[in-house]
């Protein structure tokens, strides 16, 4: 049906839609940490919440924002310069850095909070079969394009690409250059999780220790790639501005310098010289359009993300210059007040801490299903390259730009994703030179949607809701010609300077989940170029298009 007919069966297709249909609703995680060595449990000290990013900032050289008038993520789009399941395949065992523990607890909720006037989604995350046979008919190619053609012919989008597809099994319904590659901004992150969640167990957890150097009286400060490590005291701490829950919760570092003072007493310690252990990832830290904003230098180790204010709410904070010096002072000072002595400035240390080396603390993060969600809501670029770096990893390729790259691409190749066309210069989008198709984009859905793979489900729970939360919490809003769809559409957003893209599903008027890929390279206001892009989703929330 057109899209007028398709509006007259909302009524009992929102219903369809949000109930018998595939709808992710709430249960969208705001936080989440991430490191390096997995561990079973909450480690002794446990986890204190910890501040997370959250935007996606207009940085320097023209970037735009995600979170810009209500879509900016943790160091989101932008930037300088233009659950619980097991990892598919028992892929994961035996990589450097990283051991594979069990977990209990489900998916990590947090509460979101609403736009102003409309109600809070249901909490939890909801999946279920999308609907078939007859009620639940396939849109036609016909029917999505008479849908479409007032939406796509809009001047504000600029040059245009486009790519429907059933969620179901990844059947392209509909497409306008969909195979041709563009800039996918922050929508890079899809494939970022994507492989990611593939090649890690999603229980994994990662760690930043302690342990005794080669040194007498020396101590080893070991980064495990947890960019949200906090200094916070837990009272201090929020995500997005709400408290995190026990399941999003990042390490603290202030457990873990209780914990290190505790055994250094024990054994009559009270004096003791800090370096600290950057061998977990190789390659240059800083990033290509790197501003010391949208994202710190990739370390892995620091505290808070690198902020210089921790408990910073601007979309784009200031980064400190050296984030793994800084965190090895904080850590520092911590020991002080727990009447450690610490001889001199920590320095990095000469060689890789002792694969032995007696353990005096460590804490760990949530679980790689939770930092993946949190990425995705929030946008979080500093997150994304450490989940990337994990995925480098875990293929056994260097924990870098150029590693993780490589590490991403050939696992979507091994999971039958079509790989001609996409480049990739980085986990985030950051990159200017990343290029993906959008029916890429839209098979990636379709596999994270796929009964065939379920530990690639938080791909899905962790995109924002339209209207609701993460970097979509401020669209969708009345005005925008694209209200209806507020709660229908759970999408990852992408912006660059010109670029703005949008991916990911929606629930048409007959209760059938769609995966979509809105690109576009445009010259217009940044909010008058994703209004038109919503404006699109809109028309394939309102229809059956038959």
């Amino acid at each position: 049906m057109g899209a007028g007919v398709g509006a007259g069966h909302r009524r009992r297709g929102t219903a369809a839609g949000l109930f018998g249909a595939v709808l992710l609703v709430a249960g969208t995680v705001l936080s989440s940490g991430g490191g390096a060595y997995a561990s079973p449990s909450p480690s002794p000290g446990g986890q204190t919440t910890g501040q997370g990013e959250g935007e996606d900032r207009d940085g320097k050289h023209g970037e735009k924002s995600d979170k810009g008038n209500g879509d900016k993520g943790s160091n989101g789009d932008k930037g300088p310069g233009n659950n619980g399941n097991n990892g598919n395949n028992g892929k994961g065992k035996g990589r450097t850095g990283a051991t594979e523990t069990p977990h209990p607890g489900g998916t990590g909720t947090a509460a979101a909070s609403p736009s102003a006037g409309r109600p809070a989604p249901a909490a939890g995350a909801v999946l279920a079969s999308a609907e078939t046979g007859p009620a639940a008919g396939l849109p036609t190619t016909q029917g999505l394009q008479q849908a479409l053609a007032a939406a796509l012919g809009d001047k504000n989008l600029g040059t245009v690409s486009l790519a429907v597809a059933d969620a179901a099994d990844g059947r392209l319904l509909y497409g306008s250059g969909e195979n041709t590659p563009a800039t996918p901004a922050s929508t890079t992150k899809l494939a970022t999780s994507i492989a990611a969640l593939s090649l890690i167990p999603g229980d994994t957890r990662l760690t930043t220790r302690v342990v005794k150097s080669a040194d007498p009286g020396g101590i080893t400060l070991v980064g495990g790639g947890d960019p949200t490590l906090t200094a916070l005291p837990a009272d201090q701490v929020q995500i997005a501005g709400l408290p995190a829950d026990a399941d999003t919760a990042p390490a603290s570092l202030d457990a873990l310098a209780r914990q290190t003072a505790a055994a250094l007493k024990a054994a009559g310690t009270t004096a003791v010289k800090l370096d600290y252990d950057l061998s977990m990832y190789s390659g240059n830290p800083q990033h290509k359009y790197h501003d010391a904003a949208n994202i710190a230098l990739v370390t892995p180790l620091m505290v808070d993300e690198g902020k210089a204010d921790p408990k910073s709410r601007e979309d784009a904070p200031a980064r400190v210059a050296d984030p793994a010096g800084s965190a090895a002072e904080a850590f520092a000072n911590l020991l002080k007040a727990q009447g450690i002595t610490v001889e001199g400035k920590a320095k990095a240390a000469a060689a890789p801490a002792a694969a032995g080396a007696p353990v005096l603390g460590r804490v760990d993060s949530p679980t790689v299903d939770r930092l993946v969600e949190r990425m995705l809501t929030t946008s979080d670029n500093t997150l994304a390259e450490a989940i990337a770096r994990q995925a480098a990893l875990a293929a056994h390729q260097p924990a870098s730009f150029e590693g993780a790259a490589t590490a991403v691409t050939q696992e979507l190749g091994r999971l039958g994703v079509p790989t001609a066309g996409v480049v990739l210069g980085d986990g985030s989008g950051l990159h200017q030179g990343n290029a993906i198709p959008p029916t890429v984009l839209v098979q990636l859905l379709a596999l994270a949607a796929s009964d065939q793979h379920p530990a690639l489900r938080p791909v899905l729970t962790g995109l924002p809701i339209a209207g609701f939360t993460g970097t979509l919490g401020k669209r969708f809003g009345s005005g925008s010609g694209a209200a209806e769809a507020a709660g229908l559409v759970r999408a990852k957003t992408g912006s660059l300077s010109g670029v703005n893209t949008l991916a990911g599903t929606v629930v048409d008027a007959e209760g059938r989940l769609l995966a979509f890929a809105v690109m576009t390279r445009t010259g217009a206001p940044v909010d008058t170029a994703r209004a038109a892009m919503d404006r699109i989703v809109a028309r394939l929330a309102a229809c059956g298009c038959h």
